[in-house]
């Protein structure tokens, strides 16, 4: 299975995002408010800019003090964003997930933003996919096919 089959289950449009501009205190109150751990950062034309996360706040609050939700998304952000493409295998995003430690990555076809995807998400298609394997097998065995 590819990565387009977990887009078919989310709402693409829906991206949450910030701006390198916006300060950490409103980056902290949308991660609350949309019960996300992390978000594209975008730059004006809309490309990835960046991404932060949950861990990110949490390493700036621990260097800075409360003063860090004052501080700009770009000081804090991750730059280096590690995407996928739509025709990426779902195996092959976990394993560059799990080795890379993160937990979001962007989606990209032709240079353009097409979706935002968690390791939820991941695991949640492949949960689908090994429930449907057993039942297959299952009317397969009690001679239903």
């Amino acid at each position: 299975m590819h990565v387009s089959g977990i887009l078919k289950h989310k709402d693409s449009s829906a991206i949450i995002s910030a701006k390198p501009t916006d300060t950490i205190e409103v980056v902290a109150a949308l991660l609350a408010a949309h019960r996300i751990g992390a978000v594209l950062v975008l730059d004006a034309g809309g490309g990835v800019a960046g991404i932060i996360s949950e861990r990110d706040i949490v390493r700036g609050l621990a260097t800075h003090g409360p003063a860090v939700l004052n501080q700009s998304v770009s000081e804090l952000m991750t730059r280096r964003v590690v995407a996928c493409s739509p025709y990426d295998t779902v195996s092959t995003i976990m394993t560059r997930m799990t080795e890379g430690r993160f937990r979001h990555m962007p989606v990209m076809e032709h240079g353009r933003l097409v979706g935002f995807i968690s390791i939820g998400d991941v695991v949640k298609h492949r949960l689908a996919e090994a429930t449907s394997e057993v039942e297959s097998l299952r009317v397969y065995v009690a001679g239903g096919f």
